[in-house]
């Protein structure tokens, strides 16, 4: 398609989209004529993220695939990704619970040769999602550790976990594009917001190996609880801050 003309720049900044003209030029840019245009423009006009409506997402560098209704990977999880790609040596076993579109294993894929990576979400959508964004790795579908292989136990070196953190009453607070077109499970971390956090510290000693370390975000004002329920798995806790893409991601390291 070619650049976008003024109307459609008009029709976006109408619905909201702050970012007018460069969500413009992505859909133009994405569609394969007039009438795809039209339809794509629809989407977003009706509240649909731009990352649903273009089928992808810009993530660490790489092109990750979004299918409608699936949670879309958030810059400021690169973090996470950051933090592991300096734990995973080549050859280590990662595991990517809570993978979501498996945006966080692909990064890691990318960054660190010859991983022994899975990936594992409970929704099917993500799933499917996750298996085109890592078509040679095993994405498990099931709740949180009772999706892996047994096999897994023990030997994990680096493990992440995308776990929602948005307290159940703070889910209403979302933008409409998240509460209204990304599954809740994605979104709902629980009364204090670390309810799947607090699950995933507590099962990751028995499946990390050995010096293997748990990775996840939280909110900045949930920190000191995050430390100390990762403290309370028997893990030893520290956090990392990023202000620029606002985030924190807390690492809780087998001894």
């Amino acid at each position: 398609m070619h650049s976008p003309d003024g109307d459609l720049v008009r029709r976006l900044r109408d619905a909201g989209c702050v970012f007018a003209e460069e969500e413009a030029a992505l859909l133009a840019a994405e569609a394969r004529d007039a009438g795809d245009l039209a339809r794509l423009v629809a989407r977003r006009v009706a509240g649909a993220p731009l990352e649903q409506v273009l089928g992808w997402a810009a993530f660490a560098g790489l092109r990750i695939t979004v299918a409608p209704g699936v949670f879309v990977p958030r810059r400021r999880t690169e973090l996470l990704v950051a933090e592991a790609v300096v734990l995973a040596r080549p050859g280590a076993v990662v595991v990517d619970l809570c993978c979501g579109t498996g945006a966080v294993a692909a990064a890691l894929a990318a960054a660190v040769p010859d991983l022994d990576l899975h990936a594992a979400d409970l929704d099917p959508a993500a799933v499917a999602c996750a298996r085109l964004n890592l078509p040679v790795t095993p994405v498990h579908e099931g709740d949180l550790f009772t999706a892996l292989p047994p096999g897994l136990r023990g030997r994990v070196d680096v493990l992440t976990a995308n776990v929602p953190y948005v307290p159940t009453a703070a889910v209403a607070l979302l933008p409409p594009e998240a509460r209204q077109h990304e599954p809740r499970t994605a979104l709902d971390g629980g009364a204090d917001g670390l309810a799947l956090a607090r699950r995933v510290a507590a099962g990751a000693p028995e499946w990390l190996a050995p010096g293997g370390a748990l990775l996840f975000e939280c909110g900045e004002g949930q920190v000191p609880a995050a430390l100390a329920l990762v403290a309370a798995a028997g893990l030893a806790a520290r956090q990392v801050t990023d202000d620029d893409r606002g985030a924190v991601v807390v690492v809780g390291t087998r001894p």
